[in-house]
């Protein structure tokens, strides 16, 4: 410290000499005027380097999109190609790709080198049957690279044989390795330099060149009316290999840098001759500005080497950046560390060579902000580029420095290296992206929830595809799983899952859900219970869609239960054949031997007549067989909603001439105007059979009377027909009642079939019917509906 004071005492000296300390100032202040100057030109170009390649970067990136559109464009051209190489909709096609991009003149299709298909034809006629391989020319060459390579290539700025200037984006095809031809887009140059932004220069600061090397001798072609010799001038460059370009921007104006820097000195110089002039009126009284420059320093030397020391030691990244050009002012050891750099390195640079690409938008947006005021400090987790390439992720707060007249110097910035933080939870979402994809393949509902109350804290996505509900949409009620249980299986199916939870018991049970549809689904739902050995802690299981398995179960469930009662209906029904036909085939068998053995011609015609109606009554028996056999043999039966009033109206107009003939008296119902799901032929059959034996077999003592109801019976939709006829003795027939060819009145034309029919037609749609009687008072029938 002493040797710093034995300066400062030598400059206390100097500066008692004003003229010597007056004239001092003045060249201090020239040489630091000198160094700002300089400083200011490295700054200004730097800046006009930093826009330029800025400006560079945009414009590349559009002739890049640019590119990828006539890629996409070439390849829905390719698509369009079927098993034999011929295009199909190529016209409808090439319209559409036209059309929806004004960059594209021409689009092409070019088997084996020669240009085959083009639109729009018109005004590209020349170029049809052009073989762009033949020749040596840059097409060719073009061409042939293109097929070398295997991936699309940008030949030009070409003269067209159709005329005017284009790129040519062409895309190798081959099948099955072997090459096919192109599918080609032509560009339209200037639309291409336009929507690249080259023409849009809103300012004369700079002007943009573009070019392409002669593959054959290495001169560079320039395409722009712009000056083409600029290789003395401040310019920045970019290539663009899709087509081999160099795109160029340039300073327009090398003189205005000049003009500004000279104006800068010229302001320095006359302030310091102002300094220099009040520095020899203050110097007048040397001991008092001695004792003052010797107070100052020793303070200020103290407090330098405090906040050296603690700047240096911090155990975090510490840097001061210049808050006009974001050049380092200080960096510490351990930002130095974090980073890989020297000082002398970072002091080379700004903070925004060592920023990643990607993070330097919200950067910049901060601290922009902090430059107009509107923030003083902030936060970032940003990307910073070490010194051997890879990257690495830091927080970073940012402060503004003030001077003592209120202007923002500078930033104080302060840099935590969280990388491995960072890796850490990348990799642990990564792991969660993986399960959580695993999961979502698995083909049934994985969920986990709380055993206390049954509220699920996950659901896998295959909840939308099974029940129709977004995991959003479960995650969002606490109840939601009970609540879309379906009814008649809530109760059972909550007590037993938390029985089950209770003993620690893991259960599997399968149950009905709602969904979003409004249709059921049948679930097996496999329950793990998580504990911690005493209690529930976590339950986990996963629910499998069993619904088509329950389909087919009850399918198969109906079709045992129907081939059970068809065999035992086939039992009944083989012993009614061998029965009827036993006794009309011995009928007809007695009656031909005794023709065999008439004696006369007058005994055969009698026979003949007894012969025929044997006959008729076997083919009547054959027909009443085969409806017997329809309806038993009827799986799937036509059912449809009918209006039960309107079909027992029917019947009644139906029946009017016998109603009319027997004087009967029909009370038609007044509550049975509901729907029924019934096959239309078996309710007709129905109630005709009901309806007209209730006439029929009416009490010779009075009129008849027929009354209609219906009701509900035990929640089950119940028709009641009831006469006052002459009633049937079911202690003595009650067994018989529905058998075939049962008759129990006497009546010369009942055939005992209707009622053996009608309660077939009613047992296969589900049904079921049952009859009360007595004998002289009438007859009650119950029809059950399903």
């Amino acid at each position: 410290m002493s040797s710093k004071k034995s300066i400062f005492d030598s400059l206390a000296a100097v500066f008692s000499r004003p003229k010597v300390a007056g004239l001092s100032v003045f060249l201090f202040l020239l040489l630091i005027i000198g160094f700002i100057t300089k400083q200011k030109y490295l700054i200004i170009r730097d800046a006009e380097r930093q826009e330029m390649l800025s400006i560079l970067n945009v414009v590349k990136q559009n002739i890049e999109q640019s590119l990828k559109n006539s890629y996409t464009a070439t390849l829905t051209l390719a698509i369009t190609l079927d098993e034999n190489g011929v295009p199909v909709d190529f016209e409808k096609v090439g319209a559409k790709l036209v059309d929806s991009n004004s960059m594209i003149q021409t689009v092409q299709l070019v088997p084996g080198g020669t240009i085959k298909y083009t639109y729009p034809l018109k005004g590209n006629e020349k170029a049809l049957g052009l073989n762009i391989l033949k020749g040596s020319n840059e097409v060719a060459a073009g061409a042939l690279r293109t097929i070398n390579s295997r991936r699309m290539y940008f030949s030009g700025p070409i003269p067209l044989v159709q005329g005017g200037y284009g790129i040519i984006g062409r895309l190798p095809l081959f099948d099955n390795g072997k090459f096919w031809g192109f599918s080609a887009v032509v560009l339209k140059l200037d639309k291409f330099l336009e929507q690249a932004g080259i023409y849009n220069n809103k300012n004369n600061k700079f002007f943009f060149q573009f070019s392409k090397k002669n593959e054959k001798n290495g001169k560079e072609t320039f395409f722009l009316r712009t000056k083409k010799d600029f290789k003395n001038a401040t310019y920045e460059s970019i290539l663009i290999p899709d087509g081999d370009w160099k795109l160029y921007i340039v300073v327009a104006d090398e003189n205005g840098i000049w003009i500004q820097l000279v104006y800068s000195f010229l302001l320095g110089l006359a302030l310091a001759t102002v300094f220099g002039l009040q520095a020899y009126r203050l110097f007048q009284k040397p001991e008092k500005l001695r004792q003052l420059v010797n107070k100052q320093a020793n303070e200020l030397m103290e407090s330098e080497l405090r906040f050296k020391t603690i700047f240096e030691k911090a155990p975090i990244g510490i840097a001061e950046v210049d808050s006009k050009t974001g050049n380092f002012i200080r960096v510490n050891h351990k930002f130095c560390s974090i980073l890989g750099y020297t000082e002398e390195e970072l002091y080379q640079t700004d903070f925004q060579s060592i920023t990643f690409q990607d993070d330097l938008t919200d950067d910049f947006e901060k601290m922009k902000k902090m430059k107009s005021g509107e923030i003083d400090e902030f936060t970032l987790l940003k990307r910073y580029k070490h010194k051997d390439g890879h990257l690495l992720w830091a927080n970073l707060t940012v402060k503004s420095l003030w001077n003592d007249v209120g202007i923002q110097t500078s930033h104080i910035g302060i840099v935590e290296d969280v990388t491995e933080r960072m890796s850490a939870e990348q990799e642990a979402k990564h792991s969660q992206l993986r399960i959580a994809s695993l999961i979502n393949t698995i083909d049934g509902i994985v969920w986990e929830g709380r055993p206390d109350n049954f509220e699920f804290t996950f659901i896998s996505k295959k909840s939308e595809q099974i029940l129709g509900y977004t995991p959003e949409e479960w995650l969002a009620s606490p109840t939601f799983w009970a609540d879309h249980i379906y009814a008649d299986d809530r109760s059972w199916v909550v007590d037993y899952c938390m029985m089950c939870t209770k003993e620690l018991k893991s259960h599997e049970f399968e149950y009905r859900m709602l969904n979003k549809n409004g249709t059921l689904v049948w679930l097996r739902d496999i329950v793990n219970v998580i504990s911690d050995g005493q209690k529930p802690t976590l339950l986990r299981g996963i629910m499998i869609d069993i619904t088509a398995h329950k389909e087919a179960e009850k399918i198969l469930n109906d079709s045992i239960t129907l081939v059970t009662e068809q065999n035992k209906r086939l039992v009944d029904f083989s012993y009614i054949v061998s029965h009827n036909l036993r006794s009309h085939a011995s009928n007809i068998d007695g009656i031909i031997s005794l023709i065999a053995e008439a004696s006369n011609e007058e005994e055969r015609k009698e026979l003949g007549s007894m012969l025929k109606r044997a006959s008729t009554s076997l083919n009547e028996t054959l027909m009443n067989l085969n409806q017997i056999v329809n309806i038993k043999n009827s799986i799937h039966i036509n059912v449809e909603p009918l209006n039960l009033q309107y079909y027992i109206s029917k019947t009644i107009n139906a029946l009017h001439q016998e109603i009319v003939a027997k004087d009967a008296v029909i009370k038609e119902p007044v509550n049975c105007d509901v729907l029924v799901d019934y096959n239309p032929a078996y309710l007709e059959s129905i109630l005709q059979n009901f309806i007209f034996n209730a006439i029929r077999y009416s009490h010779p003592g009075r009129k008849p009377e027929v009354k209609i109801d219906c009701f509900k019976e035990n929640n089950q939709l119940v028709l009641q027909i009831s006469d006052n006829g002459i009633g049937i003795d079911l202690e003595k027939h009650g067994d018989k009642l529905f058998g075939m060819y049962k008759t129990f009145n006497g009546n010369p034309d009942a055939k005992g079939i209707g009622l053996f029919i009608a309660k077939n037609q009613i047992e296969a749609m589900g049904g079921k019917v049952h009859a009360s009687s007595v004998v002289n008072v009438g007859t009650t029938f119950k029809i059950y509906f399903k």
